[in-house]
């Protein structure tokens, strides 16, 4: 038996899911979290029967009419997969936005049970709902739920396996209406929006009503505001990543690393009188590569628990309204912020939650632009180089941070230039949450399974990466082992790649480069393979210059020495050029255009190299002007230029084409008269 889960966006309907499931979720105190359906095995507990019961989670909607992609996938399956059930998860909270859809579900002929859920939130605001009345008007079963604490859901299941097999009449319908004719189309809206407000005011009774403000009206005041809104967003981000990088972070990193190392010490005792090609390739290449990876969870995992607090509490649906004015005036969508914001914990769903956008070329600008937000996996590359460069300064993520926000504004002024953007109303609706305490455990859930996926990650992706870059490290193209590092398959291989990147770190240097490929597959590949190629981590730095011992052995075959700004020029080359396999699988996903995928690629690949050009240029020249590699700089300064000119003639061509499409309209135009 298949019941579906259905209510409108931040009703508790993927917390109810994850309860009867024992799933994990992700949710969030905002529209768009959901994006996909889900389904999964509800547990015993809930039901006595032997029959196996399936719950499908479908993303949030307002209406059966879809109007985005994610609501196309709830309307869908409800009408065409016949669901031997629907459990309608209404918010006690608001009851007449949510009960809009439920008269819709329930002229569908489909047994419905509702669930009317946050009732005890209800309960602290004296606000009261005559259950029995409202299941009478309704015509269905009518059951309080409160998702966080699973009080009411065993009810809520039980009463709708006993009604699998009956018919449901609706309450009210709206009769055949020409779905073309707009304004038939309103006016059935407006006489059920009609219907739903009379039931409410026969069965609720508040306290407080909606109108009157309240002291989460007033926090919005200013956590809104167009000025102070947004310097409270960049002090609680920066606050957040002084916490996580700076602070909390290192402390337990520590701790892991002295137990990581330990372990490897072990290892290497155990396998001391083994054969010695052997020992290095499993001692420094796989667990030291991947310790070198796991050392930096803690930081990924304390920023993943204040950014589920932040989200658990309501900020981030204000920070979004705060964002949306500003993302309008370069041609994104407000729901453009949801996707940025899910992208700082994983690039993949923060592209996929783009979906909720419903102009096809800012959904794609979106998933285009969203990977500029350094994601988790990138953290352990910041952390490694704010370490070694600048003492671990918290700064330094606030930095990568906002410059991935500012390249997102310059990228979509570009986009719209290159896609003939015209100026349009584009209007943003997202209802605002009412502030609560943040649930520690629940963000402790969310905090350790985003932190499994990012273990899983270490120990398949990485793993993989990092045994086969030390096997090409060891052995030279005849397969004997090199005599050097340089002779090395890695270092031919990686070879033609560094010398793209002199103009940007001022060295040639195939360590380097060989990181920066393998950060293509995952960019925790970056920490792994600069682990692999230099041993040990604890000698990379060295006051003013990070020295970087080359080999698998405890031999000095040459030192490599980057100043601070090349190191910051190679940090941001690899945190905003393209992302991991994955997030480029979702691209496409999302886009459903290759052109519009391999442009994606490519101006992130020339976005991530011009910025780590001037930085690394315009920081030399200002630091130490006679260190400068002034062919170098050239080089990349002609590189830099081709680009440029690449996109101004992708530009021209595009306002060409806009002005034959207007010339052809008006002589049309003319012909018609």
């Amino acid at each position: 038996m298949r019941i579906a889960l259905t209510g409108n966006p931040n009703s508790g309907k993927t917390t109810m899911y994850n309860a009867l499931t024992g799933r994990n979720e992700k949710v969030g105190n905002w529209a768009g979290v959901t994006v996909e359906k889900k389904e999964h095995p509800i547990k015993k507990a809930y039901y006595g029967g032997e029959e196996q019961l399936i719950a499908v989670d479908l993303p949030g909607a307002y209406s059966m009419s879809p109007f985005t992609s994610e609501e196309s996938i709830t309307s869908a399956y409800v009408k065409h997969e016949n669901p031997d059930v629907i459990i309608n998860i209404v918010d006690a909270t608001n009851l007449s936005r949510s009960l809009f859809f439920t008269t819709q579900l329930l002229e569908l002929g489909i047994p419905v049970v509702v669930a009317l859920n946050k009732s005890d939130i209800n309960e602290k605001k004296d606000t009261k709902i005559d259950v029995d009345a409202l299941s009478a008007k309704l015509g269905c079963p009518v059951i309080r739920t409160v998702s966080t604490s699973a009080e009411g859901l065993k009810t809520v299941v039980e009463t709708a396996v006993a009604r699998a097999n009956e018919s449901q009449l609706a309450p009210y319908s709206e009769g055949n209406i020409d779905l073309t004719d707009k304004k038939a189309v309103e006016n059935a809206d407006r006489e059920r929006f009609d219907f739903v407000n009379k039931i409410v005011s026969k069965v609720e009774t508040r306290k407080v009503l909606t109108k009157d403000k309240n002291s989460d009206d007033r926090i919005d005041a200013v956590l809104t505001n167009p000025v102070a809104g947004i310097l409270i967003f960049a002090g609680i981000m920066f606050l957040v990543f002084q916490i996580s990088q700076a602070w909390v972070g290192p402390l337990i990193a520590d701790t892991l690393v002295a137990w990581l190392e330990t372990f490897q010490a072990w290892v290497g005792t155990l396998l001391e009188n083994a054969n010695p090609l052997l020992s290095a390739l499993l001692v420094d290449g796989v667990i030291g590569g991947v310790s070198a990876v796991i050392g930096f969870l803690p930081l990924v995992m304390v920023m993943y628990f204040l950014i589920a607090l932040l989200e658990d509490c309501g900020y981030m649906s204000r920070a979004a309204v705060v964002l949306d004015p500003i993302f309008k005036k370069v041609g994104l969508s407000g729901k453009s912020v949801i996707p940025f914001v899910i992208t700082t914990g994983c690039a993949v769903p923060g592209i996929m939650a783009s979906r909720t956008i419903r102009n096809d070329r800012e959904r794609r600008a979106t998933a285009m632009l969203s990977p500029f937000m350094p994601c988790g996996a990138k953290i352990p590359v910041i952390a490694l180089f704010a370490g070694a460069f600048f003492d671990g300064a918290g700064w330094v993520s606030f930095v990568m941070y906002a410059t991935g926000i500012v390249l997102i504004f310059l990228g979509a002024l570009l986009v719209n230039k290159i896609a003939g953007y015209k100026a349009r109303k584009s209007f943003f609706i997202m209802e605002l949450p009412e502030y609560k305490a943040p649930s520690l455990w629940g963000a402790f859930k969310s905090m350790c399974n985003r932190g499994w996926a990012y273990i899983k990650k270490a120990a398949t992706i990485i793993l993989l990466c990092n045994t086969v870059v030390q096997v090409m490290q060891t052995f030279d193209w005849s397969f004997q082992v090199a005599e050097t590092a340089d002779s090395s398959i890695l270092a031919s291989i990686a070879g033609p790649f560094a010398y793209l990147l002199v103009p940007i770190v001022g060295v040639l240097s195939w360590q380097l480069a060989a990181a920066a490929v393998t950060g293509f597959i995952a960019k925790e590949n970056v920490v792994g393979t600069l682990a692999v190629c230099f041993v040990g981590l604890e000698n990379l730095i060295d006051t003013d210059e990070l020295a970087m011992l080359e080999g698998t052995g405890a031999e000095i075959a040459g030192v490599i020495a980057i100043t601070k700004v090349a190191a910051l020029a190679y940090l941001m080359f690899n945190l905003y050029t393209p992302p991991c396999f994955a997030a480029i699988g979702a691209m496409n996903s999302e886009m459903k255009s290759g052109k519009w995928v391999w442009a994606g690629i490519g101006l992130q690949l020339c976005t991530g190299y011009t910025v780590a050009y001037l930085v690394y240029t315009i920081g030399t020249l200002v630091t130490a002007p006679s260190t400068l590699n002034v062919g170098a700089a050239v080089a990349g300064l002609i590189a830099v230029l081709i680009m440029a000119a690449v996109i101004v003639c992708m530009v021209h061509r595009t306002n060409r084409k806009i002005k034959e499409d207007y010339a052809l309209a008006g002589n049309q135009a003319a012909m018609s008269r």
